[in-house]
């Protein structure tokens, strides 16, 4: 052994090893608990109303955000029921069902997925104010669902709050259906 180097204490090494064990316990456990591995894991940034903003990695692909879009849509087109996909009912006392109307944003930076920008960007819209901010959110969407009583969509790109067939040419349409 060098000198004036010291070994670790073992109450040291026992902490640490307890310590990334218990990392790694987590992460794996977080991996393998997501509730469908054939889409990326996301989490729900905030959710207001019928709109809900979904926070992705930043590294996830886009092959990848279009399986979360479509496994939506197929659910969307099924059961409608997405409180498995951690979704709470986003029209609760419709005698139609519990998601009659939703549309959810995602993103890869968590910062816009916040509740205070999804609450500013709906304030803004409902307002028609002109507001940068409102252009930017817009932009940092990297793909969408829709589903109300005239179907259901989804698309990877920006998003501009259109209804229907409106969207710039950004915008790549996974499918649409009545």
């Amino acid at each position: 052994m060098k000198a004036g180097k010291k070994p670790l204490d073992p109450v040291v090494k026992a902490g640490i090893g307890v310590l990334i064990g218990a990392f790694c316990l987590i992460g794996f456990g977080m991996f393998l608990s997501r509730p469908d591995r054939s889409i990326p894991p996301y989490s729900i940034g905030a959710q207001e109303g019928t709109v809900v903003a979904v926070h992705l990695p930043s590294w996830t692909s886009d092959p990848e955000i279009e399986s979360l879009i479509r496994r939506f849509g197929s659910v969307g087109s099924s059961t409608r029921d997405f409180g498995p996909l951690k979704i709470r009912p986003t029209t609760p006392d419709s005698p139609e069902g519990r998601y009659q109307q939703f549309l959810l944003l995602i993103f890869s930076d968590h910062n816009w997925a916040e509740h205070a920008k999804l609450h500013r960007y709906l304030d803004g819209k409902a307002g028609q104010v002109t507001d940068p901010f409102l252009s930017e959110f817009e932009q940092a969407v990297r793909g969408g669902y829709r589903l109300d009583e005239h179907g259901h969509a989804g698309w990877l790109g920006g998003f501009t709050g259109m209804a229907g067939d409106e969207a710039p040419y950004t915008v790549q349409w996974l499918f649409k259906e009545p």
